[in-house]
């Protein structure tokens, strides 16, 4: 069984500074994942939480490489967001996380005939 190490904290001699996702981002990117998985599109996700960089992962199998990634990069020139596709290309930088999920999101839409 693996190792459990404490979350760093200031006070523990860590940096103190640890990237995440507010409440609202976090919320945004769940329901999105929420519909992909009603959809069948995906069935797995992880969340990785770095100094210098948060990302959600979103997979199509448990075993498979991830999907996309959205990636949460404080300080970054052209915008803290960024989606990553499944073979690690950039497919979207931004400032605003709505832009960002608009290729994922499309994927959803559905033409309904009259």
């Amino acid at each position: 069984m693996g190792t459990v190490l404490p979350f760093p904290s200031a006070a523990q001699g860590g940096q103190g500074k640890q990237t995440g996702f507010s409440r609202s981002e976090l919320n945004r990117i769940v329901e999105l994942y929420g519909r992909m998985v009603a959809a069948g599109l995906w069935k797995d996700y992880a969340i990785e939480l770095r100094p210098d960089a948060a990302s959600f992962w979103a997979f199509r199998r448990s075993a498979d490489r991830p999907e996309c990634r959205i990636e949460k990069r404080p300080g970054a020139r052209q915008g803290p967001w960024t989606l990553i596709g499944e073979a690690g290309q950039v497919l979207r930088r931004g400032h605003e996380l709505g832009p960002i999920l608009a290729p994922i999101e499309r994927r959803l839409l559905k033409v309904v005939a009259n």
